[in-house]
């Protein structure tokens, strides 16, 4: 592929891109305004994208006012130490870092990296699927494998799956809708069997709150393996539009090669957000422990009501909603709570994200109203 058609192809990746995304937020709410450790803002509760209901941090809001003054400059120099700083955390250098805006604009790079070679990709069923409308329009078709009994990925079935054609394997771990995660070990030997000419992409957008075992610390044995991860979940920060990928940096290069500008997604203003969050370890254990707090409320509710569900190792719960009586979503909408919602086609699974413990309690009684 010469220079013109990579830019050409990168351009309607990132058009397609765009139309994922949109098609996929298809309910638009109210913005929330100065959440930090408050039960809830004026409005509807919204339960719907996995948001961080307590961020962002006290010291990532006060470092993002305080570089507005500052952002008429280009961030040269910031995403150069954000992505040393990364490194720190994750036990690599800055060259096996990218930053993009929120993991899933990486999502989108590396299925336009992965489809240059003609083939497939394959994913667990349910999962994360905002990448995939993009990556079937750039000739790069899904096949979906279903998970087992219990939701969890099935890894050896999608072993299994893998033909030479395969490009890119998708695995989301902890997993999303389903809040299932794959045992470490069995992660590990699933990664090492995969064939060495097909990407790895693991979404790790949820280990930090239940501290999840990584796969990072593979990335240097592998060369395949390609980890995206975000500051959107327990860092608090969806709207400020930061995540990032660890891969190796032969690999981390030729991702950037699709970038018009290297590191350039995030604004300089979230990445000084990125790096104070960093620091604010207080923060960090407030939220997982509000979490798990206001998690154990809706599971006592479930339980109450007999509803089945899933022990969830992040911050939103998947649940069968097929013995309540009444209509489960319609219900928490009356009470103006929105968000419950299916991802399985002819399904009453349903997923609904985690909000503060007050918030969880108005779940808990509109559901017995």
């Amino acid at each position: 592929m010469n220079r013109r058609q990579l830019i050409k192809h990168s351009a309607l990746a990132v058009g397609a891109f765009a139309a994922a995304r949109e098609s996929f937020a298809l309910e638009i709410f109210p913005s929330s305004k100065e959440l930090i450790f408050r039960d809830n803002a004026a409005g509807p509760i919204k339960l719907s994208s996995n948001e961080n209901p307590h961020g962002p941090s006290p010291l990532a809001k006060k470092a993002m006012y305080d570089a507005i003054d500052a952002s008429n400059r280009y961030q040269w120099d910031i995403n150069v130490t954000l992505r040393e700083q990364i490194g720190k955390l994750t036990g690599h250098t800055k060259d096996h870092i990218i930053l993009g805006a929120g993991s899933s604009e990486l999502l989108g790079l590396v299925t336009l990296f992965a489809s240059q070679k003609k083939g497939s990709a394959l994913a667990a069923e349910p999962t994360f699927k905002l990448w995939m409308p993009a990556a079937r329009k750039m000739g790069l078709p899904i096949q979906l494998v279903q998970a087992t009994a219990a939701k969890e990925n099935d890894l050896p079935a999608i072993l299994a799956a893998i033909k030479p054609e395969t490009r890119l394997v998708y695995l989301c771990n902890p997993n999303n809708p389903t809040g299932t995660v794959s045992p470490e070990a069995e992660l590990e030997n699933f990664i090492k069997k995969v064939p060495g000419d097909c990407i790895i992409l693991l979404d790790e957008a949820y280990t930090d709150y239940y501290n999840s075992p990584s796969m990072a610390h593979l990335v240097n044995d592998f060369p395949n393996l390609v980890i995206a991860k975000t500051f959107s979940k327990v860092y608090g920060m969806a709207g400020a539009r930061l995540g990032y990928v660890i891969a190796q940096p032969s690999m981390i290069q030729q991702l950037m090669q699709l970038q018009a500008w290297a590191n350039s997604g995030p604004s300089y203003v979230s990445m000084q957000g990125g790096l104070a969050v960093m620091q604010d370890a207080q923060f960090i254990a407030f939220c997982k422990s509000e979490n798990i707090k206001a998690k154990d409320v809706f599971y006592k509710g479930l339980q109450q009501l007999g509803i089945p569900y899933i022990k969830s190792y992040t911050s939103f719960v998947y649940f069968d909603a097929a013995v309540y009586k009444k209509d489960f979503a319609a219900t928490l909408q009356a009470a103006n709570i929105i968000g419950a919602r299916s991802f399985e086609e002819k399904s009453t699974w349903l997923r609904l994200s985690i909000g503060t413990v007050a918030e969880m309690e108005k779940v808990v009684s509109a559901l017995n109203s």
